[in-house]
């Protein structure tokens, strides 16, 4: 049984206030053409397919069209919603859609009811499991100990009726441990959100959203497909795709992935005023992709983004790389943020502030208040 995995389409997305909705229309469009020709059973959208949970108008009527397009080609289509969306908003006209193949993940109740489907290899069970935090889980489950978000999915799927005879589908929208961030992403200080690979284990193919570039975690079916587009310059070495997964008899299963192509691509640029605004060195290259340019020149260059903009039109970013930028911290190193605590950036934040570290005393004061704000946000 064959099927196509999308996540993380963030329709309505701007990115450095640029509207991406041109850009969407256009790959969405090339989504299903490479559905139509690959001919999958089912289509997999693991989460965060508006950009808010109160999407716009336009945003809207661009994932009506699409999934309009798939249940012409009478896909089976299974949607959850993930941290950027609104749950009840995706849930609104599950039980109508349900009847034209179209399944959308209904408001978290306490169980995860499958969908089967079945080929010659037998039944193949979907478990549709949104964005979820601990507080969403403790109210239905008091009687367990939940302080994490392992915790939480971990009670969640034990509760599911797993068939282990039948191949099983698992769609989340989760930070598992060990995976590679984009800036573009929400970042959890100190890893708070972080999911063991391990409380997936029962599953035959997890389909995950919520980070932003294509990678397996630990075996090659616990998988994030990636976002179809660039949405930050931190993706920019990426090659964005759609996961073609084919479960055949239990145990095997085969992955590949088929690359897009963007209407614009997000490119960056690095070189003098002089250098990136000759001719012969951007003749033959897009220059209506979206641009990120770092100049290298010592002085800053008078109206230099309007200037470079004659030349390349959707310059997003402008930064400069030279002796005066050198001369400044970086603060917002990403890797090192996930690593320390709240409590540590927080001392480091202040200590910055007010050229002196916090007393025993602060520090007491602030671990408590972070904790009884953890305690209500969990």
């Amino acid at each position: 049984m064959k099927f196509i995995h999308l996540s993380d389409l963030h329709i309505g997305k701007r990115v450095n206030e640029f509207s991406m909705l041109e850009d969407q229309k256009y790959i969405l469009t090339q989504i299903i053409q490479i559905v139509e020709e690959e001919a999958p059973d089912g289509v997999l959208i693991a989460g965060d397919i508006y950009d808010k949970s109160v999407p716009s108008a336009e945003a809207v009527q661009l994932f009506d069209d699409f999934l309009c397009q798939l249940a012409k080609q009478k896909r089976q289509v299974f949607v959850i919603s993930g941290n950027h969306d609104s749950p009840e908003r995706i849930a609104f006209g599950s039980r109508l859609m349900d009847a034209s193949g179209i399944h959308l993940s209904p408001v978290f109740q306490g169980e995860i009811t499958p969908i089967s489907l079945e080929d010659s290899y037998g039944k193949v069970d979907i478990f549709m499991l949104p964005f979820l935090k601990p507080a969403h889980v403790r109210r239905f489950y008091e009687e367990e100990e939940i302080e994490s978000y392992t915790d939480a999915l971990r009670v969640v799927i034990e509760h599911m009726k797993l068939q282990p005879e039948h191949r099983s589908i698992l769609l989340t929208h989760q930070f598992v441990t060990g995976a590679s961030r984009s800036e573009s992403e929400e970042l959890s200080v100190g890893g708070a959100d972080n999911v063991d690979a391990s409380v997936f284990d029962s599953f035959d193919y997890v389909a995950l959203g919520h980070i932003h570039g294509p990678q397996s975690i630990g075996r090659e079916t616990l998988r994030y497909c990636g976002t179809p587009l660039k949405y930050s310059f931190s993706e920019a070495g990426h090659k964005k795709s759609v996961t073609v997964v084919e479960l055949l008899e239990k145990g095997t299963c085969r992955i590949e992935t088929i690359p897009l192509i963007p209407r614009r691509d997000l490119r960056e640029l690095k070189g003098t005023y002089m250098e990136l605004t000759e001719k012969k060195n951007y003749e033959g290259t897009n220059t209506e992709d979206y641009i990120h340019i770092t100049l290298t020149d010592e002085e800053d260059i008078p109206d230099a983004i309007g200037k470079l903009r004659v030349i390349y039109p959707n310059l997003m970013k402008l930064d400069y790389d030279n002796r005066r930028t050198h001369s400044h911290g970086d603060f917002s190193d990403l890797e090192q943020i996930e690593e320390k605590t709240p409590l540590e950036l927080f001392s480091e934040f202040y200590e910055k502030q007010n050229n002196q570290p916090m007393n025993q005393e602060q520090r007491e004061f602030i671990k408590e208040l972070m904790e009884r704000i953890w305690e209500e946000t969990l």
